[in-house]
């Protein structure tokens, strides 16, 4: 299956029919003579003749409680705006075949040196703008600055086949501005590097690289990255293409703040790796294949001999549109605290889709998260829900491996809706919970789930991908006192889908599975598995399914 094509598929109007067989067995224990077992006086599992749903009206609701984590840190700095900088001199830059043509009108201040179309800079004034056209199958562009500068890229094109294409050897402020078309391809083997300098990507730079304009830049990074910054990368606009990176796409120390633009993203290791410090996404497009972690703050202070506190390895998403695949690897990750606030995400993930070594916060979002091999959804310090709709699939069922994996901490949902299927799942914390939750045994594939109150109030309607184990589901809908019962197959008319979840249409035509539940507490658990440190909920553990 198509996983990708799936996720983001958006159904209006029409009728969706799945035929389905279906065999019906019971969600709880029963009596020979049909009547209703009851568990505890908590939950009720009811077997009753097996019927037909009539005609349910699918609506959309979607609480939030209040947000928890980093809720209003966008890492806004006036000093990233080019426009807050002035430039008084603008060295031209014109590459043709093998050799420049170069028009300074500073040469005293900046010295230029040239061999072919090997270009080298050496600057000792501020406020120079750099302006780089041209092509050049065999150049580069090194630059040394004691000050910040701007470095506007125009239809360039360099290939190196020796080093970086664009090395800049200066710990200051690089805003790069992209026009037009740009390419820049390095060797795959470095030579001529001084032993005090570093080199390790097709555009490497000492200091911050600040992108932003309206062009494209294109990068082949053959010998390690494709972008590298010993301090910080900020994309602030523009298309960055990262077409292949032997090591990861984007890499840098101290942190990554995206705020707008597009940035597709293919690499042999991490799509964006921030090795000391942490990541910031407030908008914009992402396109990530990536063997190993598609998003990654990777300082792990437990792997450290002389660990530095002051170090964050925390991710915080604030909104964009992500679509991110990896073939070994997890698909966003942080060392630290994982906050999402906004965006629409959607994972497809070898490993854990989501993982956090501190406490990961969902305020919001709507986030697709799917793992062929481990957990979908796994934190080492706990999960908070509070808004925002998440459906997490994990499809291993060899391996405990669930859709929501906490291990023994905290599992706070107060609002949002969250939609896990897998093996198993960790049990919601009741004590901290203000939202109900159910957890019951999973279906066939390919098919629609309803849940419905006995007065013909839908709760949940899902197209089911995957035959799972156990399935958790958390929404406003699910209100204390009710009594739901569960249909499978049927249609949908005049319907809207996203990633599989109904949010308007008509459901009809589903077959009674015979199991009801009542809400009588926080979090109910009429069947399904927990995780290796979950607890059993109300009513118990039930082997079977539907």
């Amino acid at each position: 299956m198509n996983h990708s094509a799936f996720y983001k598929r958006i159904r209006l109007s029409g009728v969706y029919v799945i035929l389905l067989a279906f065999l019906s067995v019971p969600i709880g224990c029963s009596s020979d003579d049909g009547d209703e077992v009851v568990i505890d006086d908590d939950s009720s599992v009811v077997d009753d003749d097996t019927t037909s749903s009539g005609d349910i009206v699918i609506t959309d609701t979607n609480t939030s409680g209040t947000a928890e984590g980093d809720t209003d840190n966008t890492g806004a700095d006036e000093d990233d705006l080019v426009e807050n900088a002035t430039f008084e001199n603008t060295v031209q830059i014109v590459f043709s075949d093998t050799s420049a043509t170069i028009t300074n009108p500073v040469p005293d201040d900046v010295v230029i040196t040239q061999d072919g179309a090997d270009v080298t800079i050496y600057s000792a004034i501020s406020k120079v703008a750099y302006e780089v056209s041209g092509t050049t199958t065999d150049g580069m562009l090194k630059i040394y600055s004691d000050k910040k500068f701007k470095l506007s890229l125009n239809d360039l094109s360099i290939v190196n086949t020796d080093g970086p294409a664009i090395n800049v050897q200066s710990s200051k402020t690089i805003f790069v501005i992209l026009e037009g078309t740009n390419s820049l391809t390095d060797a795959s083997s470095y030579s001529d590097i001084p032993d005090e300098e570093d080199a390790k990507a097709a555009f490497f730079s000492e200091g911050q690289l600040v992108f932003s304009g309206s062009g494209a830049l294109n990068v082949a990074g053959n010998y390690k990255h494709g972008i590298a910054s010993d301090d910080y990368v900020r994309v602030i606009s523009g298309t960055i293409t990262v077409t292949e990176a032997a090591s990861d796409a984007i890499h840098t120390n101290d942190y990554i703040i995206v705020d707008g633009g597009t940035l597709n993203l293919t690499a042999d290791s991490d799509g964006m790796d921030c090795e000391e410090g942490y990541i910031i996404i407030n908008d914009g497009t992402f396109n990530i294949n990536a063997v190993d972690d598609g998003i990654v703050a990777s300082y792990d202070i437990d792997d450290e001999e002389e660990p530095d506190d002051s170090i964050t390895p925390n991710v915080t998403i604030n909104g964009g549109d992500f679509v991110i695949n990896t073939s070994e690897g997890e698909g966003i990750e942080s060392k630290g605290i994982m906050t999402i606030n906004d965006g629409t995400i959607i994972i497809n993930a070898y490993d854990d889709g989501l993982n956090a070594g501190g406490i990961l916060y969902i305020n919001g979002g709507n986030n697709y998260v799917y793992s062929t091999l481990n957990d979908a959804i796994d934190s080492n310090a706990g999960i908070t829900v509070t808004g925002g709709t998440t459906i997490a699939i994990s499809v291993r069922t060899d391996e405990p491996d669930g859709s929501f994996d906490c291990d023994d901490d905290s599992f706070k949902i107060t609002g949002g809706t969250i939609l896990g299927l897998g093996l198993n799942t960790s049990f919601p914390t009741e004590t901290e919970s203000t939202q109900n939750s159910v957890i019951f045994d999973g279906i066939s594939a390919n098919q629609l789930l309803n849940i419905q109150s006995e007065d013909g109030t839908e709760a949940l309607t899902y197209e089911v991908p995957n035959s799972v184990i156990t399935i958790i589901y958390s929404n406003a809908k699910l209100e204390t006192g009710e009594t739901y019962n569960i249909y499978t197959g049927g249609s949908v008319s005049n319907g809207t889908e996203v990633n599989g979840l109904y949010t308007s249409g008509t459901y009809s035509g589903g077959t009674d599975s015979g199991d009801s539940f009542t809400i009588n507490s926080t979090v109910t658990q009429i069947g399904g598995e927990m995780g290796p440190t979950g607890e059993g909920g109300t009513g118990g553990v039930r082997p079977g399914g539907f």
